[in-house]
C-alpha cells in the first residue's frame, strides 16, 4: 500500500497541474454520513458475526467506509456498493454504461480503485460483460465481500470507530 502511494506521489510531483484531476479524484460532493439513525449498541453489536447486516445499514456502512477510508482500502466498500447498485439497474442501456464504469473504476489492471481479485474471476467478469446482465459482477462481488468479511471486518470489530457505536 505504501509503495502505491509513493508511486503515485512520484507520478503527481512529475505532472503538469492539469493531470492531477485525473490522479487525485475529487469526491462529486462532499461526503455526509447518511440521515441514518445511529444504531443501537444492540444492533451494533450484531454486525460482528455478519458483514451483511452491517453492509445493509446505511449508519453502519458509512461507518464501516470510513474506518476502511483510514486504512486505505475503501474500494473494497465502493465497488460492493456499486455492485448492489448495478444490480437494481433496469434498463439495459444504463446497465451497460454503469458496467462499463464499474469496470474501468475497480476491475481492468491498474484502475483507479482497483479491488483485488484472481485472475480467474477477473477473466469470468470480463467474459460476462461481453453481454451485461444484473449478475455480471456477481462472482467479483462475492470474492470482495468474502475478502471483507474475513479481512477488513475483524479489524473494523476492534477499531475506535466500532468501540464509539457499541458504547
Amino acid at each position: 500500500r505504501a509503495k502505491e502511494i509513493k508511486t503515485k506521489l512520484g507520478t503527481l510531483l512529475q505532472k503538469p497541474d492539469s493531470t492531477i484531476d485525473f490522479i487525485i479524484p475529487y469526491p462529486e460532493k462532499p461526503e455526509k454520513p447518511p440521515k441514518a439513525q445511529k444504531p443501537s449498541p444492540e444492533e451494533a453489536l450484531q454486525w460482528r458475526d455478519s458483514l451483511e447486516k452491517l453492509l445493509q445499514n446505511p449508519y453502519g456502512l458509512a461507518s464501516f467506509r470510513s474506518f476502511l477510508r483510514s486504512e486505505f482500502s475503501e474500494e473494497n466498500a465502493e465497488f460492493w456498493v456499486a455492485c448492489e447498485d448495478y444490480k437494481k439497474t433496469k434498463s439495459p442501456v444504463k446497465m451497460a454504461e454503469k458496467a462499463k464504469k464499474i469496470y474501468e473504476e475497480f476491475i481492468q489492471t491498474e484502475a483507479p480503485k482497483e479491488v483485488n481479485i484472481d485472475h480467474f474471476t477477473k477473466a469470468v467478469t470480463m467474459k460476462n460483460l461481453v453481454e451485461p446482465s444484473p449478475t455480471s459482477f456477481d462472482m467479483a462481488q462475492k470474492r470482495i465481500f468474502a475478502l471483507m468479511e474475513k479481512d477488513s471486518l475483524p479489524r473494523f470489530v476492534r477499531s475506535e470507530f466500532y468501540h464509539e457505536l457499541i458504547k
